[in-house]
C-alpha cells in the first residue's frame, strides 16, 4: 500500500505562540474609519445568552423571518478621557511631541499652540482609562490605560478633545445598533499542551498507537541540517494569545443591565448595572476579560437596526 501525500496540517499562523505580556490589547492597524470621532472602545465581556430577531441579511434564505441567534453581552462602563498625546508622523514612523494630562491640569491649548506653529504632519491620539471599580463581576479593581485613534483629521480631533477632556465617554458616543465591529481580546489560556490540540496534527494510527506513542509527529526532521526546525509541531504553550474577530454586529446597544441580565445573574460573572451591548456571535477571551471594540475595518453592507422580538432572561444556574 502506497502512503498518500497531502499537504500538512495545522495553521503556522500567528507563529510564534507565546503568552501576551498584558490583557490590555493593543490595536497595531493604522487604517482609520472616515467619520468616526473615536476609533474604538472597550468593555468587559460578561457572558453569552440568545434573542429571537428579524432576518434582514441580504440574499438570505430566511430573509424576512424570525430567527433565534446567539449573542455576546459585553458591558462597557464610561470610559474616562485622562489624556491627549500628540503624535508627528515622519518616515521613520510616528514620534511623540507632547502630552496632556487632566490629573496635572494640562491645558489643551499646548497641542493647538505646536500644531499652529510648525509645518508638519501630526496626529492626535486619547488616553482613556476604563473604571473596573463600577463593574461588580470584575474583581481586579486595577484600571486599563490604553490610548484610542481619533478621526486624523486636526481641527475635528481639537474641538472633541476640548468636549470630553476630563469627562467619561459612553459606548453611545462611538457606535449604534447595526453597527458591524472588530473584537480584539487575550484568548482562554490552556498552558502547555501537545501537538495534537496544540496544531491540530493527525493521531497516529493503530500500530504505532500500540506503544502508547500516537499523539507524536511521525518525524521531526532529516538527518541534515542536525537541528529540530521552527516549523515543526511540537508542544507549548497554548492560547491567551491576543486575537481579532472581523465583522461582528451590534444588535443593541442598552443603558440599563437588568433588561438582559439572566435570573440569578450571569454565571461566573454577576450581574450587568452599566451601558452593554450585545454582539451577535462569540469573541475571542474567558468572562472577566477587557475586549477592545473597534470599527469595522473590512467593508459590511449597512443593514440597520435589528428588530428584536425577545432576549432570552432564562436562569444559568441549572435551576
Amino acid at each position: 500500500m502506497t502512503k498518500r501525500h497531502r499537504p500538512r496540517r495545522g495553521s503556522l499562523a500567528y507563529s510564534p505562540r507565546k503568552r501576551v505580556r498584558s490583557e490590555t490589547c493593543r490595536l497595531k492597524r493604522e487604517d482609520k474609519v472616515a467619520g468616526k470621532e473615536v476609533q474604538s472602545f472597550a468593555g468587559y465581556k460578561a457572558g453569552m445568552s440568545h434573542l429571537m430577531l428579524t432576518d434582514n441579511y441580504p440574499h438570505s434564505p430566511t430573509k424576512g423571518m424570525e430567527i433565534s441567534a446567539p449573542t455576546t453581552i459585553i458591558e462597557t462602563p464610561p470610559l474616562k478621557a485622562i489624556g491627549f498625546r500628540l503624535y508627528n508622523v515622519t518616515g521613520y514612523g510616528k514620534k511623540v511631541v507632547t502630552e496632556v494630562w487632566a490629573e496635572n491640569g494640562g491645558n489643551l491649548d499646548k497641542i493647538a499652540s505646536i500644531i499652529e506653529s510648525e509645518d508638519e504632519s501630526f496626529s492626535i491620539n486619547m488616553i482613556v482609562s476604563t473604571l473596573p471599580q463600577v463593574v461588580t463581576g470584575i474583581p481586579k479593581k486595577k484600571p486599563g490605560i490604553m490610548e484610542i485613534k481619533m478621526s486624523g483629521v486636526l481641527e475635528k480631533d481639537l474641538e472633541y478633545a476640548r468636549e470630553v477632556f476630563g469627562k467619561d465617554i459612553r459606548v453611545g458616543d462611538a457606535f449604534k445598533e447595526g453597527d458591524f465591529v472588530d473584537v480584539t481580546a487575550v484568548t482562554k489560556g490552556k498552558g502547555t499542551q501537545g501537538p495534537v490540540k496544540r496544531w491540530g496534527v493527525m493521531i497516529q494510527n493503530a500500530k504505532a498507537r500500540r506503544s502508547g506513542r500516537g499523539r507524536h509527529v511521525g518525524c521531526i526532521g532529516g538527518w541534515t541540517p542536525r537541528r529540530v526546525r521552527w516549523r515543526i509541531p511540537q508542544l507549548g504553550q497554548t492560547g491567551y494569545q491576543q486575537r481579532t474577530e472581523y465583522n461582528k454586529r451590534i444588535l443593541k446597544i442598552g443603558e440599563e443591565g437588568e433588561e438582559i441580565t439572566p435570573r440569578g445573574g450571569f454565571l461566573n460573572y454577576g450581574i450587568v448595572r452599566n451601558d452593554y451591548i450585545m454582539v451577535k456571535g462569540s469573541i475571542p477571551g474567558p468572562k472577566k476579560r477587557l475586549v477592545r471594540i473597534s470599527h469595522a475595518i473590512r467593508p459590511y453592507p449597512k443593514l440597520g437596526s435589528p428588530e428584536i422580538t425577545y432576549i432570552s432572561r432564562a436562569s444559568q444556574q441549572g435551576k
